[in-house]
């Protein structure tokens, strides 16, 4: 089958042949029907020789969907041919929390040698991907496969940072949305479909900021020099409620912290190698700051509802699977609207 892989530290990915996986018991191989592609995936691709862990050859697609094609022995309740996506953040499955299907905060993952699809585990960006575990799929019903698959992580990582937020989510709040690509675009549309709050969206890019605003942003900032001013002005000078940073990169986070207002809420999104220094001079009263990663499967089932019901949608740049290189280009040069997606 072809499989897009990165295979050697400081190069780009590669579209390969490699053999068609067998499910083992309790597994399930699905025939991909979509793989959504991620900065994550660049970022560690970007990592130096001494930091990666990931293992090579490497098959990338944390993000992934696809039709049930054949079941490892024991497997029971799922269906053939029934269309899934994957949830991605693998934990252990008898642990506290993913007893509680938060599985994203599994402590015990790492030391099991347990790893997400595409991440250390082979991944969906290949003609067939095997999951570890029937709990790991959520069915899709008739949403299509391409459109929606990218909510597995650009959908759900939004929607986790949003809810843990939703008490500063408030009627008459505001919330800052920095980065407006392929996570802040739903998060902008995530904001306005579970809060009452108003939405700022901000970003370098002015066709980003047309997206933004064509999902629902009520206002859009160039992220500039003036960025903290027209936000404080927006707010009356009170600050936002809530800031979601989706780049983490430092510029982003030194407005983030400039803009959030007292007892307010940042959340560190991105993961842009910036830092946020906290406490007394540095952030407001009451502040706080949070770095969440990915979210639940209860969580996941909730977002594909918000798009079952036509609340949320991804913006698509769709590809074929010997196009993923050229796709993957196109998201380093920060060219891609949306999301890219890989149909195999």
């Amino acid at each position: 089958m072809k499989a897009v892989q990165y295979r050697e530290i400081g190069k780009g990915p590669e579209v390969v042949e490699v053999d068609t996986p067998e499910p083992g018991p309790g597994q399930i191989r699905l025939k991909v029907t979509a793989a959504g592609l991620c900065h994550s995936d660049w970022f560690v691709m970007g990592l130096p020789a001494e930091q990666y862990t990931y293992g090579l050859p490497l098959t990338l697609g944390h993000e992934g969907a696809g039709v049930v094609d054949k079941l490892g022995e024991g497997v029971e309740g799922i269906e053939l041919g029934g269309s899934y996506a994957i949830y991605g953040p693998w934990g252990c499955g008898v642990c506290h929390a993913c007893a509680q299907g938060k599985e994203n905060y599994c402590p015990d993952a790492a030391d099991l040698g347990i790893t997400p699809p595409g991440l250390g585990a082979p991944g969906a960006m290949a003609e067939y991907v095997i999951v570890d575990d029937k709990r790991h799929l959520v069915p899709l019903g008739d949403l299509d496969p391409v459109e929606v698959v990218s909510l597995t992580d650009a959908g759900l990582t939004p929607y986790h940072a949003i809810v843990s937020a939703k008490e500063h989510l408030h009627a008459g709040a505001v919330a800052v949305v920095i980065g407006v690509g392929g996570l802040g675009h739903v998060g902008v549309q995530i904001i306005r479909a579970v809060s009452g709050a108003t939405v700022i969206a901000v970003d370098v890019s002015e066709e980003k900021l047309e997206l933004a605003k064509e999902v629902g942003a009520h206002h859009v900032v160039a992220s500039d020099e003036h960025a903290v001013e027209r936000i404080r002005e927006l707010t009356g000078g009170r600050g936002a409620d809530a800031v979601f940073d989706f780049a983490g990169v430092q510029p982003t986070i030194d407005i983030a912290r400039q803009v959030v207002a007292v007892d307010g809420d940042i959340q560190i999104v991105g993961i842009g190698g910036g830092i946020l220094a906290t406490g007394f001079f540095s952030t407001p009263f009451g502040a706080s700051v949070r770095a969440p990663y990915w979210g639940s499967r209860s969580e996941l089932m909730e977002v594909l509802d918000l798009a079952r019901n036509g609340s949320i949608g991804v913006h698509v740049e769709r590809y074929s699977i010997d196009e993923a290189p050229e796709a993957y280009a196109r998201l380093h040069e920060g060219t891609v609207r949306g999301r890219a997606v890989v149909a195999p």
